[in-house]
C-alpha cells in the first residue's frame, strides 16, 4: 500500500477508534498532530500595564539571545490596549478616547516584535486588557465587552489595527491572541466580583467579529482564542471556525497561585501546597492534571490547534513542589504536542530574578537564573 494512502487511512481509523488489520489498535494520542507547532518560550510583560510611564525594565536583545540560545522559540506579548492610547489619564477613559492611538507606544511594540524575529521567535499578540474586559482590576473600564455593541466594535477597531499592522508578517511568524482569559463578571472592575464563563454563543459572536476584523487584512493570519472561564475550558463553540485555543498550566491553583493576592481573597490562610499529596479538601496528583486536560487533548485530536499560553508558580510555591508539579504539568502537555510559554522571562514566575526564597541562584550575566527551571524547561 502507498504510504501516503497508508498514514491517511491509519488516522481516520484512529479517530473513528477502529482496528487496523492485523488487529493494532491505534490510540489518540500515537497519531493526532497539533495543528499548531510546539512552541516554546516565554510571556514578555513589557507592555502588560495600562499605564506607559509605569513598566518593568523592558525586555533586551541580549535576553532574547539568550532564549533563542536555549531553544525556545515563542514569546507572547500580553499588551494593555490603555498602554497605546493618547488620553487625559487624571480621569476614567471614555468610550471616545479607546481610539485614540499613540504612534508612539505602538512603534515601541514593533521594536519589540522586530527584535524578537530577529532571533527566530514566533509572536503571539494578545490583548491582556481589551476595550471593556481584563481578568485583572487596576483600571476602570468605561463597558463591558460581552454586553455592550461600543465595546466590541472598539475590540474590533483595536484587532484590525494590528492586524493592519503586521498584514505581510507570515502566520509562521506572527498569531494575534484575542483576549487573555476571557471570564463574565458581574462588575468587570472588581476582578473579586462573582465570575463565570462567558456564554459560548456571546463568545462566538465576539471572536468571529475578531477574526473578521483580522483577516480583513490578511485571510492567513493565525488568530487563537484563550479558553473559556479565566482560560480553563475548551470552547466548543469556536471548534468550527478556523480558529486555534490556548490553555492555561495553572490548575490547580493552590499550586500555581499560592498565597497570591490577586487571586485568592484571604491569601494567608491557603493550605500549604504538595504534589502529590493531601491540601486542604483534595488529593493533588498527575491523576487530576491528566483529567483537566483530557478536553484540550480530545480538542487536538478534533484538529484544532492548541498551545499552552500560560503556565509556572508564582514565587511563594515551594520550589520542590512547583518543579515537581510543573514536571507533570510539561509532560502531559508536551506528550501530546502542546507548547507553552512560561508566565514569564523575568520576574516573581520567571526564569531570572523570580525573588523566591528557597532557590540557589545562579549569576547569569548579572541576573539570578533559576538553573533547576531552565533545565526542567529545556528537557520539553
Amino acid at each position: 500500500m502507498d504510504r501516503r494512502i497508508f498514514i491517511k487511512n491509519t488516522s481516520i481509523a484512529a479517530a473513528a477508534g477502529m482496528t487496523l488489520p492485523g488487529g493494532f489498535a491505534l490510540s489518540e494520542r500515537q497519531v493526532a498532530k497539533n495543528k499548531l507547532p510546539k512552541w516554546k518560550g516565554f510571556n514578555l510583560l513589557d507592555f502588560f500595564g495600562p499605564e506607559p510611564d509605569k513598566q518593568r525594565k523592558p525586555t533586551t536583545e541580549e535576553q532574547l539571545k539568550w532564549m533563542s540560545d536555549w531553544g525556545f522559540d515563542f514569546v507572547r506579548v500580553p499588551i494593555a490596549y490603555p498602554y497605546y492610547l493618547k488620553f487625559d489619564r487624571s480621569r476614567n477613559i471614555t468610550p471616545e478616547e479607546v481610539y485614540s492611538i499613540d504612534e508612539k507606544q505602538v512603534a515601541k511594540i514593533d521594536s519589540l516584535v522586530t527584535l524578537a524575529h530577529k532571533y527566530n521567535m514566533h509572536v503571539s499578540l494578545n490583548l491582556h486588557r481589551a476595550p471593556g474586559y481584563c481578568i485583572n482590576a487596576g483600571f476602570h473600564e468605561p463597558y463591558n465587552l460581552w454586553t455592550d455593541e461600543k465595546a466590541q466594535e472598539a475590540f474590533y477597531f483595536h484587532w484590525n489595527m494590528w492586524a493592519r499592522r503586521y498584514k505581510g508578517i507570515s502566520s509562521k511568524k506572527i498569531s494575534f491572541d484575542l483576549l487573555n482569559e476571557p471570564s463574565m463578571r458581574e462588575d468587570m472592575n472588581d476582578q473579586h466580583s462573582k465570575r463565570s464563563a462567558v456564554p459560548g454563543d456571546v463568545y462566538r459572536k465576539v471572536a468571529i467579529g475578531a477574526q473578521q476584523a483580522i483577516r480583513k487584512e490578511n485571510p492567513n493570519h493565525l488568530v487563537i482564542a484563550d479558553g473559556n472561564n479565566g482560560g480553563s475550558n475548551v470552547i466548543p463553540e469556536l471548534a468550527d471556525l478556523d480558529i486555534a485555543q490556548s490553555c492555561r498550566g495553572y490548575h490547580p491553583g493552590i499550586i500555581s497561585h499560592y498565597k497570591a493576592p490577586w487571586a485568592m481573597k484571604e491569601p494567608d490562610k491557603a493550605p500549604e501546597p504538595k504534589w502529590p499529596g493531601q491540601v486542604g479538601d483534595q488529593y493533588l496528583s498527575r491523576e487530576m492534571l491528566e483529567k483537566f486536560y483530557q478536553p484540550w487533548i480530545e480538542l487536538v485530536g478534533k484538529g484544532v490547534g492548541v498551545h499552552c499560553g500560560e503556565c509556572g508558580a508564582w514565587n511563594k510555591t515551594p520550589h520542590d513542589v512547583f518543579l515537581a508539579w510543573f514536571g507533570d504539568v510539561l509532560d502531559i502537555l508536551t506528550s501530546h504536542g502542546i507548547g507553552f510559554a512560561l508566565w514569564e522571562f523575568s520576574g516573581d514566575f520567571g526564569l531570572l530574578n523570580s525573588r523566591r526564597e528557597d532557590v540557589a541562584y545562579e549569576d547569569w550575566h548579572g541576573q539570578k537564573l533559576d538553573r533547576k527551571l531552565l533545565t526542567l524547561l529545556m528537557k520539553y
